[in-house]
């Protein structure tokens, strides 16, 4: 019944190439719904979970920013960074937006450089808390 096809890639490797019914996105204002026969579109991508709908089952992704792409029932996504949810830990996510605040940041570019780390390590932490409490 899978009427999309969604590829997922990095600079380093192609993370998924299949058939699903449907794909959830975090754009960087919001999540956007793709099913079949949605209208083409190009989207900028935040940081955030990306979900694969299949067969009543689900994927989870982890994904930091990029680009997706709709065209003719197949959905691109071009992300500098993809990781099963699976594959995350709660504690270094954490970790990791602790230190980021932890930051000292002096001028309005340091400010925000450090929010927008403090962002993906929020975005992060919120995907792999959700993770866990899925399982």
């Amino acid at each position: 019944m899978a009427g999309l096809r969604v590829i997922i890639v990095t600079p380093e490797r192609k993370l998924i190439d299949q058939s699903a019914d449907g794909v959830v996105v975090p754009l960087f204002d919001g999540e956007l719904g793709i099913f079949p026969l949605h209208a083409p579109l190009i989207g900028r991508l935040g940081a955030g979970e990306l979900r694969i709908l299949s067969e009543r089952r689900q994927q989870a992704f982890y994904v930091d920013g990029g680009f997706v792409e709709v065209l003719n029932d197949v959905v691109s996504v071009m992300t500098s960074q993809a990781q099963a949810v699976q594959e995350l830990d709660v504690e270094a996510a954490a970790e990791a937006l602790e230190a980021t605040m932890a930051r000292k940041a002096v001028g309005d570019e340091m400010l925000q450089r450090r929010e927008e780390a403090a962002s993906k390590a929020r975005a992060m932490l919120r995907t792999a808390r959700r993770a866990v409490s899925h399982r």
